[in-house]
């Protein structure tokens, strides 16, 4: 359409475009100064017009446009991206040169329609109509015999002119037609079909005015269905005011108000809704990170170079800077390679009927000159999405340079959110500075504060905060911390999107811990790492929605090994975190209480324990335990009115009763694992025996399960009796006068299944109480005037039998070999 025609045609002009394209940009660019238009409508989100103005401040491109919506459990951040080869950009740009009225008319990229789009510009239709988009570009791509569909755009538009006059009108044709077969009939999603709606209502209320040409751009998918759906709006719903008919309302978001006073009660108690949108810094690395339907074009810094100096000239630069790179990596790349690449490329050109090489064609004269071996993955410019394993490395450095390591600045004076300041008072009150290394001691009241700050920083993941060294959980011990601190270009973007979470920086990672919480949906182990971030943050208070929601989802954990791996440290926490200022934290009691209720129906059915989950298993035994032992002595403190003790802090809402009742019924059971019954008995023995005595049968009960089991399992009650009873078994002589008649009693070969599993057992008595036990069993037997040492002497035997002995253990150990189990042989033989 030539810019007469334009400017005299009753219908607005929409121009279709692909986001971040070079030729889209140039099109629009040059339709917009041939037409002048009196109202420049931009696919963006509207809630941005009051401040449109901002993005006309000196920055530093790329940008973009960070919109967020953030209430308790809910989070939604989108970006608008914009480099200078932005269609979009490059509209704002010349409707402020040639004085026409610049409006974004989409929906805020906070709104729902953009729930499961990061990218304002994926374009996502649902899926039925992303298959017909595809296989109509796979049809075009095959009849003109192209491999890829980035290298079937840079075919169709951007080997195009980048130096006329005017508008484009074969590339304005080509895109249109395009685009119309691109879309066909499809209605679109839910989600495009609401942002479709919001744009139309915009051009309609443009044209009503009638003050002058309207020039609309949009993504090519929604350009279609806008040049039919405004002539349907109906303007007069809009209203009119002093200025003529109102603008169409941009959506805000809504909560539901409380009735009655209960509610409302609730609903003041409710978190904050945020929502909003701020300028960001942006960088190539993020925008050539985009995927998603029609999201745009990959590798910015190559488009850049089209943009700015044309296709020829970003083939050379590209060249050049990979030729550069290669050789900084010591990679292969000769003069002889690169000549070779250059000749490759023109071939290609001419062969594919192209004016300059493309980026496809430079890229395949790459491969084809530099890469000498077969290819374990497709061409990585050959697919959209993240690139593969087993590509190429000389091809992944190419890729790099042509994505572009640019990274925006913001203007001096760009509004930012309040967490900014916040966070700048925090580091300023603590005298912390992004200028190198610091070391903190975490038992020193000020590091301490400092560790916190920083801590609640790596929960918003801001970069350039990196800590070195230091304790993996809270509850070690460890007192030093090393920290990295930097201030990389992208931190000032980071922060601004975590702007989304709070105006404080305890507010926002606050809500970034409960959003973590939450992103855990019961499972104990991610559970158990947000809280321990919680402890170094410390971050103690959290919502009670939030302790309703983990209670219910811990109850979906299956494995009891998992459940006693978070308690153990959770439940240290809770006691003993004091320095940390989280001990008796609502939501610790609220994740004990529901592990320790879990782990329970978990212990209580019979089931086998594998190798691999004894110690954990034991573990779990061992926290349950500590519990009720902790429970049962805070009871004794509440009930006891004559004590000074004083009382502890909150009391965990469970039931010793209960738990004891299951470890009963644990220990009694003959089809449970022997080490989960010896487990469960040596955890009674310790609470009867730490409660100032023990039950009668004790005693006769940890000897009776010894003996009812088959000597190959024995040793595994015992490791069960013993991690958890030690101090206690150990010093009883009944217990061990019957333990030594019971393997007193075992035949050799018996004797022989039973010890492997003993000496586990024995292995948890550190080595004085083992030296206490070699003692008793010396007194038993009436030798306690011997050295414990002669109960590991070397034994007399007849010097045959030692040499028939041997030549059966090096047969045995030859059979290992010859059966490929070198591994155990070797320890075999070395024992």
């Amino acid at each position: 359409m030539s810019a007469s025609a334009m400017a005299t045609a009753r219908a607005p002009v929409v121009i279709g475009v692909r986001h971040h394209s070079p030729a889209c940009a140039r099109l629009v660019a040059a339709c917009i100064r041939a037409l002048r238009p009196r109202h420049v409508l931009i696919e963006g989100p509207a809630d941005f017009n009051p401040r449109i103005d901002e993005l006309h401040l000196p920055h530093r491109l790329p940008l973009a446009i960070y919109s967020y919506l953030s209430h308790g459990p809910l989070h939604r951040g989108s970006w608008s991206p914009f480099a200078e080869h932005s269609p979009e950009w490059q509209a704002l740009s010349v409707a402020r040169e040639v004085g026409a009225q610049a409006r974004f008319i989409d929906l805020p990229a906070w709104h729902e329609a953009f729930a499961e789009l990061p990218n304002r510009y994926a374009d996502e239709a649902d899926a039925q109509a992303h298959d017909r988009a595809e296989a109509y570009e796979d049809e075009l791509s095959r009849r003109l015999s192209i491999d890829g569909r980035d290298a079937l755009w840079d075919h169709l538009f951007e080997d195009a002119p980048h130096d006329l006059d005017g508008p484009d009108e074969a590339l304005a044709q080509r895109l249109h037609t395009y685009f119309e077969h691109l879309r066909h009939d499809d209605p679109g999603s839910p989600g495009n079909a609401a942002r479709e709606e919001m744009m139309a209502r915009w051009i309609a209320w443009a044209m009503a005015r009638e003050d002058g040409p309207v020039l609309v751009v949009c993504g090519g998918y929604h350009a279609p269905a806008l040049a039919r759906m405004w002539r349907e709006v109906d303007v007069e719903t809009f209203g009119r005011d002093d200025d003529g008919l109102r603008c169409p309302a941009t959506p805000v978001p809504e909560l539901d108000l409380a009735d009655d006073a209960q509610d409302q009660s609730a609903s003041a108690q409710a978190p904050p809704l945020r929502y909003g949108s701020f300028l960001v810094p942006y960088g190539f690395k993020r925008l050539d990170a985009f995927t998603g339907y029609a999201s745009g074009m990959s590798s910015p810094a190559f488009y850049q170079w089209v943009w700015e100096s044309g296709m020829a000239q970003a083939g050379l630069r590209m060249l050049q800077r990979v030729l550069a790179r290669l050789r900084g990596k010591h990679l292969p790349a000769s003069t002889a390679d690169f000549v070779a690449v250059h000749t490759h490329a023109q071939a290609l050109a001419r062969l594919r009927g192209h004016a300059d090489p493309l980026r496809s064609d430079w890229l395949d004269a790459i491969a084809g000159a530099l890469v000498k071996d077969a290819l374990d993955a497709p061409l990585p410019w050959s697919y959209r999405g993240p690139i593969r394993a087993g590509t190429d490395p000389v091809l992944m450095q190419v890729m790099d340079v042509i994505a572009g390591d640019a990274v925006g600045l913001l203007a001096p004076g760009t509004p930012q959110p309040p967490l900014l300041a916040s966070v700048q008072a925090e580091l300023t009150a603590h005298g912390l500075t992004f200028d190198g290394e610091r070391r903190l001691d975490l038992l020193d009241s000020a590091d301490r504060a400092r560790s916190r700050v920083l801590h609640r920083l790596l929960l918003l993941q801001i970069p350039g905060i990196e800590r070195r060294q230091g304790p993996r959980l809270s509850m070690s011990g460890e007192r030093r911390e090393l920290w990295q601190l930097r201030a990389p270009l992208e931190q000032q973007a980071a922060l601004i999107e975590a702007g989304a979470y709070g105006a404080t920086l305890l507010d926002a990672a606050r809500a970034r811990l409960e959003e973590r919480l939450r992103a855990a949906q019961g499972r104990v182990e991610p559970l158990a790492q947000a809280l321990d971030a919680a402890a170094f943050a410390g971050l103690a208070e959290v919502s009670d929605g939030l302790l309703r929601d983990l209670r219910a989802a811990i109850g979906a954990e299956p494995r009891l090994e998992a459940i006693g791996a978070a308690l153990e440290l959770i439940h240290a926490l809770w006691r003993h975190g004091d320095l940390l200022d989280i001990s008796g934290a609502p939501v610790l009691a609220a994740t004990i209480e529901a592990g320790f209720d879990r782990a329970l129906w978990l212990l209580e059915p019979a089931a086998s324990i594998v190798a691999a989950d004894a110690g954990p298993h034991l573990r779990t035994i061992a926290v349950l335990r500590d519990i009720v032992r902790d429970a049962l002595a805070d009871a004794d403190v509440d009930n006891d009115t004559d004590t000074d003790t004083p009382r502890r802090g909150p009391r965990l809402q469970i039931e010793p009763a209960r738990a004891l009742a299951v470890l009963r019924r644990k220990a009694l059971d003959p089809q449970a694992d022997p080490l989960g019954r010896g487990a469960a008995l040596g955890a009674l023995f310790d609470l009867h025996a730490g409660r100032g005595g023990q039950e009668p049968d004790d005693i006769a009960q940890a000897l009776h399960l010894l003996g009812a089991l088959a000597p190959a399992r024995l040793g595994d009650a015992l490791t069960g009796l013993v991690s958890l009873a030690r101090e206690r078994l150990t010093q009883e002589r009944e217990f061990v006068s019957g333990l030594d008649r019971l393997i007193g009693a075992l035949d050799d070969a018996d004797f022989v299944l039973a010890l492997p599993a003993m000496r586990g057992a024995f292995a948890w008595l550190p080595p004085r109480e083992r030296g206490e036990l070699a003692h008793s069993v010396l007194r038993l037997h009436g030798a306690d005037h011997l050295s414990q040492r002669a109960l590991t002497a070397t034994l007399a035997a007849d010097p045959a039998q030692v040499a028939a002995a041997a030549r059966i253990e090096a047969q045995v150990l030859q059979r290992l070999r010859e059966w490929g189990l070198d591994a155990i042989a070797d320890e075999e033989a070395a024992q």
